[in-house]
């Protein structure tokens, strides 16, 4: 009589991902929003819209994190990617204004390990709680010989909303609005191709001092800000005509996103601040301001525009969640003027 080859055999452990479901439901729980009809552990989720809007539209993102996943694996530090993968995502939709209500992941990987996956789903389920969103559903693939031994990769995927009459689309940007930028809280999630190999002909030590409290894989591995609690106390208090997430293609590639056919942005870069992160990844990769403004985020990790009337309770706002906020330039005619203008 033939022996049977099991599933396991094959590689594919079902009662590990049987065990990780069960491990993560606490945490997804502490998500939920009153809106949720049925999440985690059902073919789908389900979720209601609330009545407050009138003409409600929904706003959808999805990302990655990237190359950063390879210094988690060498680092084996997987608490703090998930809250990455929920940033990434979640800062895009509240540039339109939206609110995000929920949020699915897909953790990918050749053998699970469910310690690890533990880790990295606690933290997705920590930046939807810190975003007031639901961490409402997703999918773990178990695809041996696809990925190598200790190594997977994410995506995620937000949903939020937005009343009609309230999305934010820079059409009503004018000269004179003024630009605010708030503080990132390091690299976020773009550049670290580079980064990695930087650190490799360095032969950085990550396990060395960084400050005094940190070292530098604290530093380089200090997850995505998470923009959402300010940004919507912002827009409920002041009109905001335009809004930026600065991720890959860093200030350059992002901020003139926000902007109509008519204007244009005028940036001093004395305004941005000066960060050991930035000036160290400079130096050791021969890079120009050009360069580092068309990759890295510069220590900006979102952009409001406003009235000037508007700039003292705008940067109020921002700071009292602990976000220090820098007034970079003021929106201009285009003209022949390029994307941005440097100063």
């Amino acid at each position: 009589m033939k022996t049977s080859v099991t599933y396991k055999d094959s590689g594919v452990d079902i009662e590990a991902g049987d065990e990780l479901v069960n491990r993560i439901k606490p945490f997804a729980k502490k998500t939920v929003r009153p809106e949720v009809l049925a999440g985690i552990g059902g073919f789908g989720a389900m979720f209601e819209i609330s009545k407050k809007y009138n003409n409600p539209v929904l706003v959808s993102g999805t990302d990655g994190v990237g190359t950063k996943l390879k210094l988690a694996f060498t680092l084996n530090r997987h608490d703090t990617v998930g809250i990455d993968l929920v940033a990434m995502s979640v800062n895009d939709i509240l540039v339109q204004g939206a609110e995000p209500l929920f949020f699915l992941d897909y953790f990918a990987c050749g053998s699970l390990n469910v310690d690890v996956a533990t880790d990295v789903i606690k933290g997705i389920a920590l930046g939807c709680k810190e975003s007031l969103c639901s961490l409402i559903g997703g999918e773990t693939a178990e695809m041996p010989s696809m990925y190598p031994h200790g190594e997977y990769d994410l995506a995620g995927f937000a949903v939020g909303v937005v009343e009609k009459n309230n999305i934010i689309d820079g059409s009503q940007i004018k000269p004179g609005h003024v630009i605010i930028g708030l503080a990132s809280s390091g690299f976020h999630s773009n550049g670290y191709s580079l980064i990695r190999k930087i650190i490799e002909l360095t032969k950085l030590d990550l396990n060395s001092k960084y400050s005094d409290n940190e070292t530098w894989a604290d530093a380089i591995m200090k997850p995505t800000q998470l923009y959402v609690k300010p940004i919507l106390e912002l827009i409920s208090k002041v009109s905001v005509y335009g809004m930026s997430h600065i991720t890959g293609g860093g200030i350059t590639g992002n901020l003139p996103r926000v902007f109509n056919s008519q204007v244009t942005a005028k940036v001093n870069l004395n305004k941005l601040p000066q960060i050991k992160l930035f000036e160290w990844i400079k130096k050791n990769a021969n890079l120009d301001d050009e360069q580092m403004l068309q990759t890295f985020n510069c220590g900006i990790g979102y952009v409001v525009v406003v009235e000037s009337k508007d700039v003292a309770q705008t940067m109020s706002i921002i700071e009292s969640h602990n976000i220090k906020s820098y007034i970079l330039g003021e929106v201009i005619l285009r003209n022949n003027n390029p994307d941005i203008v440097y100063c």
